[in-house]
């Protein structure tokens, strides 16, 4: 604009945007750094940092089941238990029934009718998990029998039950009642009871 003679490169090294520019950003550059370099690092430390989320999240979720598995076990056992135990109560509610049948059958008085309704609720308490013990011949168990009457008797070896007063009971592995029972021990038979020389 002034009319004076341009010397040539100094009006291009002068202008913004040129080659000469750009080369010389490109120089303060750090020889291999880059901006793939430092997002590189950060997704490494992220990758890791969600992988022992993921392993913390997973241990949680195992002891979580675990822990829902077996107090699923416990639940049922426990409704399991009830369910037994209100089996049982309602069978030893019922003993003194049966034992008025026996009594009934060993005086000849069950017969017709009221013997078809006596081995139905028989059956049924049996099909339920009662079972009865105590027949002569028994060795004497203190935990399944109640001995009641006692002698000695040079025909048995050990303490044996000989009389069965009354039937004992047992609901699966519960006993209800034991068995009211005399026992015979061994001996000559006309040995004084220690008792009654007292």
């Amino acid at each position: 604009m002034t009319g004076e003679v341009r010397v040539p490169g100094a009006g291009a090294a002068s202008a913004p945007g040129t080659a000469t520019d750009v080369e010389a950003v490109i120089g303060d550059v750090p020889a291999g750094a880059s901006a793939d370099g430092n997002t590189a690092d950060t997704e490494a430390d992220e990758l890791t940092k969600l992988q022992a989320e993921l392993a913390e999240r997973t241990s949680d979720l195992q002891r979580i089941s675990a822990e829902y598995t077996n107090y699923r076990r416990r639940v049922e056992r426990d409704r399991q238990a009830v369910i037994a135990g209100a089996k049982a109560q309602v069978a030893g509610e019922l003993l003194a029934v049966l034992d008025d049948i026996e009594r009934a059958a060993e005086h000849g008085d069950l017969n017709g009718a009221f013997k078809a309704v006596a081995d139905k609720l028989a059956g049924a308490l049996e099909s339920q998990g009662l079972t009865s013990f105590g027949a002569p011949g028994d060795g004497f168990d203190p935990d399944v029998h109640e001995a009641v009457q006692h002698a000695t008797s040079p025909g048995v070896s050990g303490p044996t039950v000989t009389t069965v007063l009354r039937r004992g009971y047992r609901f699966d592995e519960r006993v209800l009642r034991p068995a009211m029972v005399a026992v015979t021990d061994h001996g000559t038979g006309d040995e004084p009871d220690p008792e009654s020389s007292n």
